[in-house]
């Protein structure tokens, strides 16, 4: 029918030969129950329910509809909202039955895509790494000894497995970016307040987006473009510049990491990976300029170390007050954190942030993106069971800080490791220059045939 790897393009192919979106829907439940990338999926719809809908697509295209994702398969991370399935965000205690999609699982369903089910996650997506479920561990999809990435890890998994085209995650401080980057895949993370999150179980609410993975970067800007509609009933949406970014110059800059501030947490082989992406880069028209990452990591540690943790446990608050000891053990420890917080403590973060924000600006006034590891090296899902709350923090030292900052991401693929596991690179930009760093990011994947 088509290859493991599932794009818009093979999909739109086998359509035109006369295949059918019930014929496809087999294909993704068979691979589903294949067991490739394990503990991705929390709930899979029924076959009959998934085909019922399949004749409804075909109706609704036969009537004339415009349907721009026509028959697309596709996975919801688990803390969004689709109507009819259950919501659990990891957790079987908040597990609950929506009445009403989320506004992007709404938004889809319109553009003739079909949610398939939904994806496991870092429980409340409180996590980088995809061992923070009930619902068992995802792994990288390269070396089940490793990591997944997450919190959005079944969503991740989900696409590089082969099982559908797309999946919706979630990213607040790298949920959609290091779990593309360990599994070969896209990331895209928008800017932030581009993308409705109503419906979204809240984490951060001021910098929570929705995130997109699939495989190649044009079906994320697909997903995008039918996203990116301003929603009044979300309180963080912003109008913002949705005009379309002109394509690179054939000649562009890109900031870069000195040799010496490549941090790798004594993996070599990471660096070297780096360094050849930026070579790739150079060859492709890219003029690198060495940029300062030090303003990035500071702000970065105001995800957890500032008041952010006092938002992201006030998300909660109701469900633990009536359910105090529904929560793993580590996600407790991470919002214990916020007891300490002070009102006092949110302003001075909110000045300090401000100061870098203005200082990552000027960086961006004199380049075009800038590029990133998108995680220092893969983790041993032991490492993680052995130190939960230090390992994670390493995880994420490429990208806390981009919704902090104001920024929009995408990973995309750049090499395999020793062990299996990918290694991505992330491509950085200011609010509202998605397809400009996209344009970049599809040149920097040319270079990889």
């Amino acid at each position: 029918m088509f290859a493991t790897t599932m794009t818009f393009d093979s999909l739109r192919q086998f359509y035109r030969e006369g295949g059918s979106v019930a014929d496809v829907i087999d294909v993704v439940l068979d691979r589903i129950a294949s067991g490739s990338g394990p503990h991705a999926w929390i709930h899979v719809e029924a076959r009959a329910a998934l085909h019922a809908r399949a004749r409804e697509l075909e109706q609704r295209r036969r009537a004339g509809e415009s349907l721009p994702l026509f028959g697309v398969p596709y996975g919801a991370k688990d803390n969004i909202d689709a109507a009819g399935m259950p919501t659990t965000a990891a957790c079987p205690t908040f597990s609950h039955l929506p009445s009403r999609s989320a506004r992007v699982v709404e938004w889809l369903s319109e553009a003739g895509a079909i949610c398939i089910g939904k994806t496991n996650l870092d429980q409340f997506a409180t996590g980088l790494n995809g061992t923070r479920s009930p619902y068992g561990i995802c792994q990288a999809i390269g070396n089940a000894r490793y990591i997944s990435g997450g919190s959005s890890s079944g969503s991740a998994v989900a696409v590089a497995a082969g099982h559908v085209a797309f999946t919706l995650g979630t990213d607040t401080g790298g949920s959609g970016r290091i779990p593309a980057g360990f599994n070969g895949i896209v990331g895209l993370k928008p800017s932030v307040g581009r993308v409705s999150t109503v419906g979204l179980v809240p984490n951060c609410p001021s910098i929570d987006c929705v995130s997109i993975f699939a495989n190649v970067t044009g079906d994320a800007e697909a997903v995008l473009a039918v996203l990116e509609r301003f929603d009044p009933e979300d309180p963080f949406a912003r109008p913002g510049d949705r005009g379309r970014a002109a394509p690179p110059a054939e000649d562009f800059c890109f900031g870069r990491l000195a040799g010496e501030a490549v941090e790798t947490f004594d993996a070599p082989e990471c660096r070297e990976l780096y360094e050849a992406a930026c070579t790739r880069l150079i060859r492709s028209g890219g003029q690198p300029v060495e940029i300062d990452f030090s303003p990035f990591l500071e702000a970065g540690r105001m995800l957890f170390d500032g008041p952010w943790i006092a938002e992201r446990a006030g998300s909660l608050a109701s469900f633990l007050a009536v359910h105090p000891d529904a929560v793993l053990p580590e996600i407790a420890s991470v919002l214990a954190a916020a007891k300490r917080i002070t009102a006092a403590d949110v302003f001075a973060a909110q000045r300090q942030l401000l100061r870098l924000r203005r200082t990552v600006g000027e960086m961006l006034t004199d380049v075009e993106t800038i590029m990133v590891p998108t995680a220092p090296r893969p983790f041993l899902i032991d490492e993680l069971r052995a130190e939960p709350i230090a390992a994670n923090s390493r995880v994420g030292y490429y990208t806390h800080a981009a919704n902090l900052l104001d920024l929009c991401a995408i990973s995309v693929p750049n090499a395999v490791t020793a062990s299996g596991v990918d290694m991505g690179v992330t491509f950085l930009g200011g609010a509202w220059q998605d397809e400009g760093i996209a344009a970049i990011a599809a040149r920097f994947v040319a270079t990889l045939a």
